[in-house]
């Protein structure tokens, strides 16, 4: 994908640029910010959203992934709602949790749940409650790649595990063509791409082969890539670019930042590999659990599903908040525009922006759990 694409994309998505120095406001913060408006805020329905009492300024951090869902959320929430500006910087899951646990932003987003000590942490920061996960957009993880002249390429796990892990090496090896016996494929090298930041997903990238190549891929997993070799760019932007401009490239991106480039078919053991889609991703997430504990809704997705059609390198992004304790002079907004992003328009929104919708079960509690922030 050209630089130029990836621009029209954005504008099409309508990123909203925040300018100004925004308040640092968050959960258990001693900083209020200043409250100010950029115009007067109605407490009544302002068209399909709901503005409540919202005022003031959000900064939020997080998910790379979710960066274009967000900023179409933001266009039309702080159209309606114009007493309120947000600004999502898209730093990276880890940095986004980071922020959070650091009383930096009112909410941050991750790629992957809170695990045992990121919430102990959160407890600092959310008086008398912790830090939850809600499940908000889905999606695939694309794996990418530019291979001149191969169309329509084929991988499973063993052999992604494989290109990733640096074993191998080569385009034309015999992994690669007995998995595309009608492909030309080069004599090239491969040019293996991954975060160089701590990211989700990298994260739910590496649970995939864990799950799946366990001896192909001998690693703990989790946030920050562990495998040796390859070469690392920063944030889903970052390895999209490189592989749109570097020939023999791969790299895992979320779907919305692999418009206009060439997508592995993974096969999964169903009767056809299957592509990275908003549809394929639904029916992965369909089949996901929750198995958080009280109000924090984190879920479990079956890597190794061999269900047809069925897309097995699927992400979902949390909005992380406080369950009990969120600062007074932003909780309102806060609660306003998660309500909006769980709302029927707001998932409305998401498949025209490459991403999958949350399935019905599991938004429903999304809701419910959000109108009891406090």
């Amino acid at each position: 994908m050209k630089l130029q694409r990836m621009n029209r994309r954005a504008l099409t998505l309508g990123a909203l640029a925040v300018s100004g120095a925004l308040a640092l406001t968050a959960c258990g913060s001693d900083d209020t910010g200043n409250g100010e408006g950029g115009g007067s805020t109605s407490t009544a329905q302002a068209g399909s959203i709901d503005c409540g009492d919202a005022k003031g300024q959000l900064l939020a951090d997080g998910s790379s992934a979710q960066k274009n869902a967000i900023d179409a959320w933001v266009k039309q929430f702080t159209a309606q709602c114009s007493g309120v500006q947000i600004n999502y910087k898209g730093s990276g899951s880890g940095a986004g949790i980071t922020a959070f646990n650091q009383g930096q932003v009112a909410f941050a987003g991750s790629d992957s749940a809170l695990d045992s000590e990121e919430i102990a942490a959160s407890k600092e920061v959310c008086s008398g409650g912790q830090g939850i996960d809600l499940p908000m957009v889905g999606g695939p993880i694309a794996v990418s790649y530019n291979v001149p002249g191969v169309d329509n390429l084929v991988l499973d796990a063993p052999t992604l595990a494989k290109i990733f892990n640096s074993k191998i090496k080569k385009w034309n090896d015999p992994a690669i063509a007995k998995l595309n016996p009608d492909a030309d494929l080069p004599d090239l090298n491969i040019q293996a791409f991954h975060r160089s930041d701590e990211s989700g997903t990298t994260d739910n990238f590496t649970k995939y082969l864990i799950a799946t190549a366990k001896s192909d891929w001998p690693y703990e997993g989790g946030k920050a890539w562990q495998a040796d070799g390859g070469q690392a760019a920063s944030g889903s932007s970052g390895v999209a670019q490189q592989v749109s401009q570097t020939s023999g490239a791969i790299s895992y991106m979320e779907l919305s930042y692999a418009e206009g480039m060439d997508v592995v078919a993974i096969d999964t053991g169903a009767s056809e590999p299957v592509k990275a889609s908003t549809d394929s991703a639904t029916k992965a997430i369909a089949d996901a659990e929750i198995v958080g504990t009280g109000k924090d809704l984190a879920l479990e997705i079956n890597y190794g599903t061999k269900a047809e059609g069925a897309y097995p390198i699927t992400l979902v992004t949390y909005e992380i908040v406080c369950d009990k304790g969120n600062k007074a002079e932003t909780l309102p907004a806060t609660k306003a525009f998660l309500n909006y992003i769980a709302s029927e328009d707001g998932q409305g929104l998401l498949a025209d922006a490459g991403y999958a919708p949350i399935p019905d079960d599991i938004i429903a509690k999304v809701r419910t759990t959000i109108e009891g922030l406090s």
